[in-house]
């Protein structure tokens, strides 16, 4: 029986999962979160996973994105061969018009982060189009959807080796983790692919996220084959090495490992490792002709009740601040932020940097002032600004002794840790980097009284903004001797993991 479906049926579809889960986690991962939360032996890794799921309820609530990065989509579908399709748009054309749709919702306007001609002028699209589409045709009368919208900051941790067939698949995973920082928002999940070619591992990988998180029943079950014992063995050795929740250090880096295999050449073992991040959004829909198939809204009562309490922060008026106060800041404190704080991430800064050395003036004075790695939601409504997490602060690294040296900045607040020359940048010069919580970006926007463009307005959302902020919640991650959270947390947890002063379960 040939089943007829309408090309808007799938449009609709697409357009309402995007919208779908801007704004709502998959309950199970809320649950694994909070699971997490309640074991977690490290006051800051606890403290972040409160913020996220905070934020995390005030999104369902309030229906506004979990992140300020609202991802590139990717969407699996499995084609019946008796499905038959009105019209002549092609199956890319009524995706990407889906996708159109719900990053222009003007109840929800989500940020369109996809550039055209990636090593050239890198023009941003308006519309986050075109999504990464995979569709394979399998036997039956319907069409099954998976809709996935993914971070950037997770995506650029993917890891792909071409292992010798005698090189061992949990060494290197254990090996490649830790390089992977904290710009993927840990707790996550992490998606293995192993088997068939590089292209087909990095698939696997990517696929195997769309599962749902099980893996406290596979730990009831037992392994039945390779693929379930290595998810056994990795969520046990990853969680050992203490990264913890945003790298701080703690009892959970990953919330679920997910692996699928492929048969391979005898010469060959590809490996590849995709992560999912707090911000871990995705859904599924089945067409049947029958019309479009729209989402159904979970319980609230879902989400657990968290407070987040401030306890002995240091509060800070920024329009105050001298390099002088900031020597008295320690590694790991809890610090408020109030007054203006101007922002800019990688266009921004590289259109700085690049002026500086033309010795031209720039848009803002930031003498004495703290910038904020960060491309805030637009507005809707009575907003000031939309979601507004910070971005993975690495890639301002490049940037940083500059800024530091020639602007006047003393301070900077992204996610995540700082590189090497970084933290040497900032330790040279006296300065802080504080990090916010990824994952967290619609509660951090509620810390933002008033926002407006100060300069590089054609950038958009990476565009100059001038804040005027209340206290917002980061944490000393650099301080200004150079002693980095991210270094000595995860050590500090991988010591009491191995010592058994700690237990992980």
């Amino acid at each position: 029986m040939t089943t007829v479906i309408r090309p808007q049926d799938l449009i609709d579809s697409v357009a309402d999962a995007l919208q779908f889960i801007s704004y709502y986690h998959p309950v199970d991962f809320i649950q694994a979160v909070h699971r997490a939360y309640e074991k977690e032996a490290n006051p800051a890794a606890k403290d972040a996973m409160a913020q996220i799921l905070i934020n995390s309820r005030m999104c369902a609530e309030g229906h506004r994105p979990i992140c300020q990065d609202t991802g590139i989509v990717s969407v699996f579908l499995k084609v019946g061969m008796n499905v038959q399709w009105e019209g002549d748009m092609s199956l890319e054309e009524m995706v990407n018009e889906g996708v159109r749709q719900a990053y222009n919702h003007p109840d929800n306007k989500l940020r369109a982060s996809v550039l055209a001609d990636p090593d050239g002028a890198r023009k941003n699209t308006g519309d986050n189009t075109p999504a990464m589409i995979t569709y394979k045709i399998v036997p039956g009368d319907k069409v099954d959807v998976h809709v996935v919208a993914k971070g950037g900051g997770s995506e650029a941790k993917t890891k792909f080796a071409m292992l010798n067939p005698s090189d061992n698949i949990v060494d290197w995973v254990l090996k490649m983790v830790p390089t992977m920082g904290a710009g993927w928002c840990p707790p996550g999940i992490l998606g293995i692919g192993i088997g068939g070619t590089a292209d087909k591992a990095l698939a696997m990988a990517k696929e195997s996220l769309l599962d749902p998180i099980d893996i406290h029943d596979l730990q009831e079950a037992g392994a039945s084959n390779r693929a379930e014992e290595l998810r056994l063995e990795l969520f046990d050795k990853v969680n050992k090495l203490g990264i913890g929740a945003q790298g701080l250090g703690g009892l959970t880096t990953v919330l679920d490992i997910k692996v699928k295999d492929c048969p391979t050449h005898a010469a060959n073992k590809p490996v590849a490792i995709i992560p999912n991040c707090a911000a871990t959004r995705l859904a599924k829909f089945t067409l049947d002709g029958s019309g479009p198939s729209l989402q159904t809204p979970p319980s609230l009562d879902d989400w657990p009740e968290i407070t987040w309490e401030v306890g002995d922060a240091r509060r800070v008026n920024l329009d105050e601040l001298t390099k002088e106060d900031i020597q008295e800041w320690k590694t790991g404190e809890t610090v408020l932020l109030s007054g203006k704080m101007y922002t800019g991430r990688d266009a921004a800064h590289k259109r700085m940097v690049d002026m500086i050395a033309k010795g031209e003036k720039l848009p803002v004075d930031f003498t004495n002032k703290f910038i904020y790695y960060v491309g805030p939601v637009d507005p809707v409504r009575e907003e000031v600004v939309g979601p507004a997490g910070p971005t993975t602060a690495t890639r301002m690294d490049k940037f940083t002794r500059t800024m530091l040296e020639e602007t006047g900045l003393i301070g900077m607040v992204g996610k995540a840790e700082r590189g090497g020359a970084a933290i040497e940048a900032i330790k040279d010069n006296k300065a802080v980097y504080l990090m916010a919580v990824g994952g967290s970006a619609y509660l951090v926007s509620k810390a933002i009284k008033a926002s407006k463009v100060a300069g590089f307005e054609d950038l958009g959302m990476e565009a100059i903004y001038e804040f005027d902020i209340k206290d917002m919640p980061v944490t000393v991650a650099v301080d200004s001797t150079g002693e980095s959270a991210h270094q000595t947390g995860p050590q500090i947890w991988q010591a009491k993991i191995e010592e058994g002063v700690i237990e992980v379960k």
